[in-house]
C-alpha cells in the first residue's frame, strides 16, 4: 500500500487546496466554499493566489503548469512519504488512434513518471500491454482510466486538445521482400 501513496498523496493534497472557483484565478480562503471563514485558519494559512502566484500560470484548472513548475525547479515533491529512493522516470510515449474522428492521443510518460512511481496506474489502471485497456471517453468522464486524475488533480477534461494532439502520424510499413 504504502507504494500506491508515492507522490500522489503530495499532488492530490496540493491540488484540491487550491481549487478555482469564481472570479480572478484564484479565491481567498474565506470565499472558496471550502473553508470556514471564521474558522481560526483562515488567519494562518497562506492565500492560494500568494502562494501559486508565483508558479508558471496555465489557462485551465487550477491555473498553474505543475509540469512547468516542476522541470523548471520552482517545485520539489518529495517522492514517497517514507524516505525511499526517487522512481525512475519514462520517456517512453504511447501514440492511441482508436479516437474516431479526433486526433490520435499521445500519452507522455516523462510527464506522469515525473510525478508518480508507474505501480501507481499499472497494473491497478492500466495493463502494460499497449492496447489491452479499453480505454474510452466515456469511461475517462466517469472518473475511469486517466479520468481518476485528469478532472480530479490534473488539467480538465474540457482541455481535449493536450490529450488530443496527434493529427498526422506515418504508420510503419514492413520492408518489402527481396
Amino acid at each position: 500500500m504504502a507504494r500506491l501513496q508515492r507522490r500522489f498523496v503530495f499532488v492530490a493534497l496540493l491540488c484540491a487546496a487550491c481549487s478555482v472557483r469564481g472570479a480572478g484565478p484564484w479565491q481567498d480562503l474565506a470565499d472558496d466554499g471550502l473553508h470556514d471563514p471564521a474558522g481560526p485558519g483562515i488567519g494562518v494559512l497562506q492565500q492560494p493566489g500568494e502562494a501559486l502566484s508565483v508558479l508558471p500560470q496555465d489557462g485551465a484548472g487550477n491555473h498553474v503548469h505543475w509540469v512547468k513548475a516542476l522541470r523548471d525547479g520552482f517545485i520539489t515533491p518529495r517522492h514517497a512519504l517514507a524516505d525511499e529512493p526517487p522512481p525512475a522516470i519514462d520517456t517512453t510515449e504511447i501514440i492511441m488512434r482508436d479516437t474516431s474522428t479526433l486526433p490520435f492521443v499521445r500519452f507522455p510518460h516523462r510527464a506522469h513518471t515525473e510525478w508518480l512511481d508507474c505501480t501507481i496506474c499499472h497494473d491497478r489502471l492500466f495493463e502494460r500491454k499497449v492496447g489491452t485497456t479499453p480505454i474510452n471517453m466515456g469511461a475517462i468522464l466517469q472518473g475511469k482510466y486517466c479520468g481518476v486524475c485528469h478532472g480530479a488533480v490534473a488539467f480538465p477534461l474540457t482541455e481535449c486538445n493536450r490529450c488530443h494532439s496527434v493529427r498526422d502520424v506515418p504508420v510503419a510499413k514492413a520492408a518489402a521482400p527481396p
